[in-house]
């Protein structure tokens, strides 16, 4: 008895060429999405992710009848500003402390929260995740004195400092404790993200 030899028909032939082709159109825009994210800087898309996310605008301050909400950004005096590059001054060259926010050791947004605290009386959150949540985000062209700006080495927020002017910034650094560094150094200028405006100097 002869085997009878089953020959697939030509809609299922089609079928298949159809499906194979769909994947390869997907695979093309996948291939095309990736290069157009990875074509954008990573300021662009850090800006961009934190500010679909949901942002403060207030922030409470500390006053001798208790706490008070303050809208963003918080209007300072320039003595307090000056109260606060006195902080930095004497901070420079404190080690660096993981999870320190005193003159005993700091790490970056500790040392932002004890600045801000001492200096302003403005109860920030702890870590830089959370602080880069709070006020109007600035790009780095726009950048004012008393600015925090934020750096990024991937998906998220890692590093936080206060921007003091003429392209610098201070800092708590893993390596040097706290200094002041300049935005165009590579290794910040490859990471910065953006700023953010908490206080306004007023004049």
């Amino acid at each position: 008895m002869s085997e009878i030899i089953r020959h697939p028909s030509e809609s299922a032939h089609k079928g298949r060429m159809l499906r194979m082709a769909m994947l390869l159109v997907i695979s093309c825009l996948m291939l095309a999405l990736d290069a157009c994210q990875s074509s954008r800087s990573l300021s662009d898309r850090m800006e961009s992710k934190y500010s679909l996310k949901k942002r403060k605008t207030s922030i409470s301050r500390l006053r001798p009848q208790g706490p008070e909400r303050c809208d963003l950004p918080v209007p300072v005096s320039i003595r307090d500003y000056r109260t606060m590059l006195d902080s930095i001054e004497k901070s420079l060259g404190i080690r660096y402390r993981f999870g320190g926010n005193a003159p005993d050791g700091f790490d970056c947004s500790g040392f932002i929260q004890y600045l801000f605290s001492s200096s302003f009386h403005l109860l920030l959150p702890r870590t830089s995740t959370d602080l880069a949540l709070l006020g109007p985000l600035i790009p780095r062209n726009r950048l004012e004195k008393g600015d925090l700006v934020f750096f990024s080495s991937g998906k998220e927020i890692d590093h936080v400092g206060v921007y003091l002017g003429s392209g610098r910034f201070a800092h708590a650094s893993t390596t040097a404790g706290v200094i002041i560094s300049p935005l165009a150094q590579l290794h910040y200028e490859t990471r910065f993200a953006f700023g953010t405006r908490i206080i306004r100097i007023k004049q």
